[in-house]
């Protein structure tokens, strides 16, 4: 009787100190990049609206699901949900910044549906830019169609004429007109650059987007010490040393803390892994005692 008490003691302890470590492993952390790739930057909506518990609003739910969810994984896609009736259609994409871990892009991704879902309340169409993401649905198609609409842009204060440094500036955005790719960063100085086009877009569309946005860019905000140019498929921005903190490109923080959340992961497993080795080795202890 005295040993199966033992036994029983020593079971219930291990299964204490089980559930200890588990909650002690599951205690949420929580990342500081956030402030830089989930901040708001701009948003807009359809004028036309659906009926609730419409088979459209089911099928936009359907695709706000599907947009959250491939963010896990990926950091552009597009989905159609196709519907009973071509009313009921639904179009729609996201899309990460081109430096942001797959944690941070989830993490921007699902951030955004929520907002554009609250900004967009039964419009059928909406978009939202943060940071670090995009996110846009329609109920009629804009999936591989070209759109060089300006739909957002800002000047920072003009700093003046200062040759050299309009000179690196106008040396930063040659730079992401020449360079390749849907996702381009350069910088010259003081100063950085950072262009992106939609993902939808072909390799010729989304260099006429940027030549077209960084055009209107140096145009439009001439001599200011930052700026942003975001037409429908594409986006160009820039920012000198007198930029704010706040605009500042964030790509190695967002590196930096997907690493860590990585790491993180890495390290629950491995936890995770340790215990059952453990716990398979007492138990066959146990095993071993009663014979």
């Amino acid at each position: 009787m005295a040993t199966t008490k033992t036994k029983t003691t020593s079971t219930t302890s291990l299964l204490l100190l089980f559930s200890f470590i588990i909650v002690f492993l599951s205690i949420p952390s929580f990342s500081s990049s956030s402030s830089s790739t989930d901040s708001f930057v701009f948003g807009g909506c359809a004028q036309q609206k659906y009926t609730p518990s419409s088979a459209y609003e089911s099928n936009l739910n359907s695709l706000l699901t599907s947009l959250v969810n491939s963010a896990t994984y990926s950091s552009y896609n597009n989905f159609t949900i196709m519907g009973s009736s071509p009313q009921d259609v639904v179009y729609g994409l996201y899309q990460c910044r081109g430096d942001l871990s797959m944690p941070d892009c989830a993490t921007c991704v699902a951030r955004a549906v929520t907002q554009v879902g609250g900004l967009c309340y039964q419009a059928c169409g909406g978009a939202l830019q943060l940071q670090g993401c995009y996110v846009k649905y329609d109920n009629a198609t804009f999936l591989g169609v070209e759109d060089k609409t300006v739909v957002f842009k800002k000047c920072g204060p003009s700093v003046g004429y200062e040759p050299d440094a309009m000179g690196r500036r106008d040396a930063v955005l040659q730079g992401l007109m020449t360079a390749s790719g849907p996702y381009r960063v350069g910088g010259a100085g003081d100063v950085q650059g950072l262009a992106q086009c939609v993902g939808d877009l072909s390799a010729g569309e989304c260099q006429d987007c940027l030549v077209q946005a960084i055009g209107r860019l140096k145009s439009d905000c001439g001599t200011a010490d930052y700026g942003d140019m975001f037409l429908g498929k594409c986006y160009v921005r820039y920012s000198t040393g007198k930029a704010p903190n706040s605009y500042k490109d964030h790509s190695d923080k967002s590196s930096n803390e997907g690493e860590k959340t990585f790491a993180i992961i890495v390290g629950l497993l491995a936890g995770v892994a340790l215990i059952i080795i453990f716990l398979t080795f007492i138990r066959k202890v146990f095993g071993e005692h009663e014979k």
